[in-house]
């Protein structure tokens, strides 16, 4: 399964600029690497503008959706279309969409976990539903947004639902990029899945953002990483089989004890 991972330099508060911006790569991606899957990172219509979402914020899901599922069917990729602020009348939403290649909708997560870091708090309203598996061509995945790579139990509870690949969509700021790069190991290792994420990069109202996008192997090996400083597409290819050769050399599933814990 082939991946492209767009670490995008967001303009910010300029929604109908970076939807250009993601026609035109994924028209040169989509010919030159011909991927199964394409990610997008987190907030990428606006970047973190959050005194002026009633502006620039979709409006449940529009028109950022229809948007995905059109590239999608056009360009025939599955689409991690990264997350949105999403006003759904009751509140804004940090909102995750997945559109397979036929341009359905298959997978919507609003992030649960609020940054007091960057002020969301203030000015989003939590996901009220958990983390749920979703299927692109038979494969078993997930996705969390930026902040919820900080909890495990979120990876954990996809991985005993036989989730192979985490998808990690992200604005994760520079001051803690060390942890950025662990967690996500970390998250690789312990659920011997892979992960795979897609982080922003340039400066945002004084907040400069860390790139290192990454795809990491279920052993932990970080197959791909992007720069810190500039926008990048990686591409690689996952083997699936990987995963279940991981879990039945290293049983951790079989050796849990939860009733201890």
């Amino acid at each position: 399964m082939k991946y492209a991972i767009y670490q995008m330099n967001i303009a910010v508060g300029d929604p109908e600029k970076n939807r250009s911006k993601v026609r035109a790569w994924l028209d040169r991606v989509a010919k030159a690497e011909k991927p199964d899957v394409v990610v997008l990172p987190e907030m990428w219509t606006t970047a973190y503008t959050l005194p002026r979402l009633e502006e620039v914020a979709d409006r449940n899901g529009e028109p950022t959706l229809p948007f995905l599922q059109s590239l999608a069917k056009e360009y025939g990729v599955h689409m991690i279309g990264g997350s949105v602020a999403n006003n759904k009348g009751q509140g804004f939403y940090n909102t995750a969409f997945v559109v397979d290649r036929n341009g359905t909708l298959i997978h919507q997560y609003d992030k649960i976990h609020l940054v007091p870091m960057l002020d969301e708090p203030r000015y989003l309203k939590g996901g009220e539903k958990g983390v749920e598996v979703f299927e692109l061509d038979g494969v078993k995945m997930g996705l969390i947004i930026c902040y919820d790579l900080r909890f495990p139990e979120l990876a954990r509870k996809l991985a005993l639902e036989g989730v192979e690949v985490l998808h990690v969509v992200a604005e994760w700021p520079t001051a803690r990029l060390d942890h950025w790069k662990t967690l996500q190991v970390a998250r690789a290792i312990e659920n011997q899945m892979f992960v795979v994420s897609c982080n922003s990069v340039g400066l945002q109202d004084g907040v400069e953002f860390a790139g290192t996008s990454m795809i990491i192997d279920p052993w932990g090996n970080v197959m791909e990483a992007g720069g810190d400083d500039r926008e990048e597409t990686l591409t690689g290819e996952l083997s699936l089989e990987l995963v279940s050769k991981v879990r039945k050399d290293v049983p951790v599933f079989d050796s849990r004890m939860p009733e201890l814990y």
